[in-house]
């Protein structure tokens, strides 16, 4: 298997290039993989927080191929959920991982964001998620630099809330369109409920998948900011355990940081 063209740390954080997106989605479900197995050696059950986004693709083909993983003992959660979708409306972010990863490994335990009063949904889930500690959380990055669906006038890096409802940026909602989710932006959602930053962070192990030329300028100034709501995303630099792995299409020239 190719090795990464770059291995590099910024602050606290593990950064690994690669030639393709490829590529990357193969290294990052294999050290996702073999971080998985370590903790079903060591605890009896896993608890770990999925992204739903094209950009997830090739990391989740890849997990979903892994052996030697036990997934009756997995308890899976995902991140973000739009406001206002029918149940079985295919860009819920629910369908996604069904599609592309529950359906396939089929997890002990499976924690959708359902449809509903939308206080009542955070509640209940945050419930849930609060049950235990969350082991590992598989993220990316928007264009706007946001986490979940924490776009830079919502991000709170010290959110009291587990889950929130929040309104969409427009640049965020554009890259829906961008991504082939929706034919066009007035389809999209403008609300959302998310888990919060706090709530990502505080999980022990965090593998974040970042591909693609439309996520360049994201990509700069996660790693250049200072660590600043305005990119959301730079806030990974302080989190103990965090792996970003991204191909030469986002970060750039090799020369770059």
């Amino acid at each position: 298997m190719s090795l990464p063209l770059l291995n590099r740390r910024c602050e606290n954080l593990s950064v690994q290039v690669f030639a393709d997106r490829r590529q990357m989605g193969r290294h990052a479900g294999e050290a996702a993989a073999a971080c998985l197995r370590n903790r079903l050696n060591a605890q009896d059950n896993v608890r770990i927080i999925f992204a739903a986004a094209p950009s997830q693709n090739e990391f989740l083909a890849t997990l979903a191929a892994a052996g030697d993983i036990d997934w009756s003992r997995v308890t899976a959660f995902h991140m973000d959920e739009y406001i206002g979708l029918p149940a079985d409306s295919p860009q819920r972010f629910s369908h996604y991982l069904k599609r592309h990863l529950f359906d396939i490994v089929r997890p002990g335990q499976v924690h959708l964001i359902p449809t509903g009063d939308a206080g009542r949904v955070c509640r209940e889930y945050a419930a849930l998620i609060s049950r235990a500690p969350v082991d590992m959380v598989c993220l990316g990055v928007g264009e706007n630099g946001h986490l979940a669906f924490n776009d830079p006038p919502v991000a709170d890096f010290h959110d009291p809330a587990v889950m929130k409802v929040v309104a969409l940026d427009p640049v965020c909602r554009q890259q829906q369109v961008n991504d082939g989710c929706f034919g066009e932006i007035n389809a999209v959602p403008t609300h959302a409920l998310t888990l919060t930053i706090p709530t990502l962070m505080a999980a022990s192990r965090l593998f974040c998948m970042v591909p693609g030329s439309s996520k360049r300028a994201a990509v700069r100034a996660m790693l250049a900011l200072p660590v600043t709501t305005a990119c959301p995303a730079t806030v990974l630099r302080t989190h103990p355990a965090c792996s970003l792995f991204t191909d030469v299409d986002a970060y750039g020239e090799l020369t770059h940081g």
